[in-house]
């Protein structure tokens, strides 16, 4: 039975009242004798039970009636009163309730804050699936209305529209795969087909594929301190294929001309660690823990020019954590950055 409990604080009162009353009628009324005391003694007693089961009823239906609502409303429960009433009669329930609102108002501050966030986010996504869209719908818009007004005609321009067309759309299909790759990545649906693969092999295989992208650029693509023997990891070839395509790819985007791309690897334990390095412009502090975010990019200025859907390394960021690993960036701005992640070795 806890300080304020209705029971406790009738019997308090109770006792405060027949402690007043006695004191009061020995000293004005009553000479002390026996039989005199003992006729107190049972006056007082009845008046401590007539004023305990008043004051307890009054009490209990009072507190009840105002923490009935309350109670119900923070544990989102549908007791009869009658139940409920006798559930709470014996527990410190002024305090309880105190206490429990404290950290239902608490729980539900988090809960409004992550509703807000949700909300920020899902309008930025939006905006920024609206934005990547928007380019690449207009570009279409625009070639095929200049192909009907006569283009179509004009052998000048015709195959040249059709194929800046054709690359519109191409652009489209990959936001649209990346898009469904996150998602499927996100929810868990997306099985991974886990083998023993060299990863040394596939990045020299990534290597060669980037070939054409990247002879603007002309950047050195290169593994350091090469390893003499394969390096077997055990993960999702395609799905880590896809990881270092977007990260080698990244680092042709945003590295500068005639710039190094250097991977490396590194065994820890069970994993494998490794490293991918560019000398471009870097990454300033403040945004490297948004860059794995959908569509965030760096310099809002460089938009689309890059190529890349802005999904790139959301997926890296999901496709690692489907394994169970972990990535980290390091950045320094006009020197470069390099991301590195595990993967479990082989066991072969």
């Amino acid at each position: 039975m806890k300080t304020s409990s209705p029971k406790k604080m009738a019997m308090i009162i109770s006792l405060i009242t027949i402690a007043i009353s006695g004191i009061g009628q020995i000293i004005f009324y009553y000479p002390i004798e026996t039989n005199h005391f003992l006729k107190l003694i049972f006056l007082l007693m009845l008046i401590f039970v007539c004023i305990y089961i008043i004051v307890f009823y009054l009490l209990n239906n009072f507190i009840f009636e105002k923490i009935n609502p309350i109670y119900k409303t923070i544990h989102n429960i549908n007791t009869p009163e009658k139940e409920l009433k006798f559930k709470l009669e014996d527990k410190d329930i002024i305090s309880e309730i105190n206490t429990e609102v404290k950290a239902w108002a608490v729980k539900k501050t988090r809960e409004i804050d992550s509703l807000k966030e949700l909300a920020n986010y899902r309008k930025e996504f939006l905006g920024n699936v609206s934005h990547e869209l928007k380019t690449p719908i207009f570009n279409i818009q625009g070639y095929i209305l200049t192909l009907l007004d006569g283009g179509l005609y004009d052998s000048t321009i015709n195959r040249k529209y059709l194929e800046k067309t054709e690359k519109s759309i191409n652009r489209m299909i990959s936001i649209v795969r990346d898009l469904e790759s996150i998602t499927q990545l996100e929810a868990g649906v997306l099985n991974l087909s886990i083998s023993d693969f060299d990863v040394v092999k596939l990045v020299e295989d990534i290597f060669e594929s980037q070939e054409l992208k990247n002879k603007d650029k002309n950047i050195t693509l290169t593994i350091k301190n090469r390893p003499e023997r394969p390096i077997l990891v055990h993960a999702d070839k395609e799905q880590i294929d896809r990881l270092l395509t977007n990260l080698i790819i990244n680092s042709i985007n945003y590295g500068r001309s005639e710039g190094v791309t250097e991977i490396s690897f590194l065994e820890m334990g069970d994993n494998i660690l490794i490293e991918i390095a560019d000398d471009g412009s870097g990454i300033p502090k403040n945004e490297i823990p948004r860059i794995f975010e959908r569509f965030y990019r760096v310099e809002k200025s460089r938009t689309r020019n890059s190529g890349g859907t802005g999904l790139g390394l959301a997926i890296v960021k999901h496709i690692i954590e489907a394994h169970n690993q972990t990535i980290n960036v390091r950045s320094t701005i006009n020197e470069g950055t390099c991301f590195a992640f595990t993967l479990e070795k082989s066991k072969k």
